[in-house]
């Protein structure tokens, strides 16, 4: 089995150097690395340049923000399964697409998800969130439940079938996705009770209070067009973050 590893970025020379060698580290070895830049000019190219490896695959060009940056990556992906590695972000072991791979191995599953936790930018070792996701019940989506994004793998053939993220979602193209894989296509995933990726705190959804406003109406708007519930999955989704700030696993 191939798994495509895809990465967008853009002016990330502080971070992109980590997840590449976070990828390069896996010790499953049948994996691609598409990397998607959007034309960098603050050094990243040049260390990607310097990083060339025959599993990587790059290619610099302007794009429409970050979801239509990673639709663009995911159309250029070989592998038998996609996921993501952000820029700025890291597997949290080695083995992580080793077990992958062996969920995957069984035909009924479409997707896989895992637990994931948030670290301070200047201090990977520094935990603030720990988000444990859980094993998967359909009825969660309804209560705002959703696995995070940084540790979903797919199938490439449903991903294709059902189509990547809507970039009319600035911040929340994701969520809407999930909801349309697991809700409106009711796909079958599989749940990885570890942690798999370290996430640096400071993304676009919650850099600053405008962007949790949008990024709430976004999150309803996505509720709402796939028909899965609406305030008061809104507010579970949002009250369900408080407890990753006590779990510091």
């Amino acid at each position: 089995m191939k798994i495509s590893v895809v990465t967008a970025v853009y002016n990330r020379a502080t971070t992109v150097e980590q997840a590449l060698a976070s990828v390069r580290s896996q010790s499953y070895q049948n994996i691609e690395h598409v990397i998607q830049d959007g034309g960098s000019t603050d050094g990243t190219l040049d260390i990607l340049e310097r990083h060339d490896d025959p599993r990587m695959s790059l290619l610099s060009e302007q794009d429409k923000g970050i979801y239509d940056a990673i639709n663009r990556g995911k159309a250029r992906a070989s592998g038998d399964v996609v996921g993501l590695m952000h820029s700025d972000d890291l597997f949290a072991h080695d083995r992580v697409l080793e077990s992958v791979a062996e969920a995957f191995d069984d035909p009924q599953v479409d997707c896989v998800y895992g637990d994931l936790q948030y670290v301070a930018a200047n201090d990977i070792t520094r935990v603030i969130r720990h988000w444990t996701s859980g094993a998967y019940s359909r009825a969660l989506l309804a209560r705002g439940w959703m696995p995070p994004h940084p540790t979903f793998y797919i199938r490439r053939s449903l991903l294709e079938q059902h189509g990547a993220y809507d970039t009319s979602f600035q911040i929340a193209a994701d969520y809407d996705a999930m909801l349309r894989w697991l809700w409106t296509h009711n796909l079958q995933p599989a749940y990885i009770p570890e942690v798999m990726v370290k996430m640096r705190v400071g993304g676009e959804s919650n850099r600053s209070l405008g962007r949790i406003v949008q990024k709430s109406r976004e999150d309803y708007r996505a509720l709402r067009r796939n028909n899965v519930g609406g305030i008061g999955a809104l507010a579970q989704k949002n009250f369900s973050k408080i407890k990753q700030f006590r779990s510091k696993k």
